[in-house]
């Protein structure tokens, strides 16, 4: 195990002892329990909005029941150069409108739906001397997301997010295979201001060689701050540890508040190993309705 998965393992477990120590010292939480799909938790009592972009750590707040909300990627483009083993290969891969739509389901479930509306990736293989370039619909993945405490009241959240990924995708932007797992996010409080999120996740994926399947397992951490009443920022660090070699990131982004129930987003990742994509940068938006 890699130094970098270690760090981000121990802060997850960190995170979780001082929120399990400092329970007795929460405010108690609004009840929202009689709310649900068909009966709509009424506009003043809403949680702060709280989005699972832009930043790879998943937020382990929902959607309040009966509310929609719309998290978009406006577009996301990645450039990678692999010259592993001596190639020399240049990727771009360009994602417009990727979509993941809520509905509160009740006051601490919330179901989403995750499409990968348009894609395109080039590849040169300047060793080859070959050109590639495929586009379309991508894979469809749905996800419940089960909060167990902190969405509204305590300096701490803890959610459950099973999830599970439809081959949809067109000309090869897929793997053509049913693929699952499970994603825990914590959030923590900080002093002065800072917010922590961490995350591991599961992911059963199919291997390489098309033969069954593995698992990848994904550790991210996150900490956050309010520039002004509108503008925030975030830092993150994240590591994918597979059968083959380690992906890392780091990442930095910003968050904008037009409204309560609207918020723009921008950022950029940029790759810590030589199989992690060399840089990825995005713009986004969120909206609650």
């Amino acid at each position: 195990m890699s130094t970098t998965s270690r760090l981000l393992i121990t802060v997850f477990a960190l995170s979780l002892a001082s929120a399990r120590a400092g329970a007795t010292e929460k405010a108690p939480a609004t009840d929202k329990s009689a709310y649900s799909l068909f009966n709509r938790t009424p506009a003043d009592q809403l949680r702060e909005l709280n989005t699972d972009r832009p930043d790879l750590t998943e937020s382990p707040y929902t959607v309040d029941a009966g509310w929609w909300q719309l998290e978009s990627d406006l577009f996301n483009f990645t450039r990678d150069h692999d010259t592993a083993g001596g190639a020399d290969v240049k990727t771009t891969a360009l994602a417009l409108a990727t979509i993941n739509l809520k509905l509160g389901l009740t006051s601490n479930i919330d179901l989403q739906t995750v499409i990968e509306t348009y894609a395109r990736v080039r590849t040169h293989d300047r060793i080859a001397g070959t050109r590639e370039k495929i586009s379309g619909f991508g894979d469809i993945t749905s996800r419940l997301k089960i909060n167990f405490w902190g969405n509204d009241g305590g300096d701490s959240a803890f959610a459950l997010m099973p999830f599970i990924k439809w081959p949809t995708n067109r000309h090869g932007l897929g793997n053509n295979s049913v693929e699952g797992g499970l994603i825990v996010p914590y959030a923590h409080d900080l002093p002065a201001g800072w917010s922590l999120g961490v995350m591991t996740e599961l992911d059963i994926v199919r291997n390489g060689t098309d033969t069954g399947y593995t698992a990848d397992w994904l550790n991210t951490a996150t900490v956050s701050h309010d520039l002004t009443e509108k503008l925030g920022f975030y830092a993150e660090l994240t590591h994918l540890t597979t059968r083959g070699p380690a992906h890392a990131t780091f990442d930095l982004g910003l968050t904008y508040g037009l409204t309560p129930q609207v918020q723009l987003d921008a950022g950029v990742n940029i790759g810590l190993t030589r199989v992690t994509e060399d840089l990825t940068v995005f713009s986004g938006l969120s909206i609650r309705f």
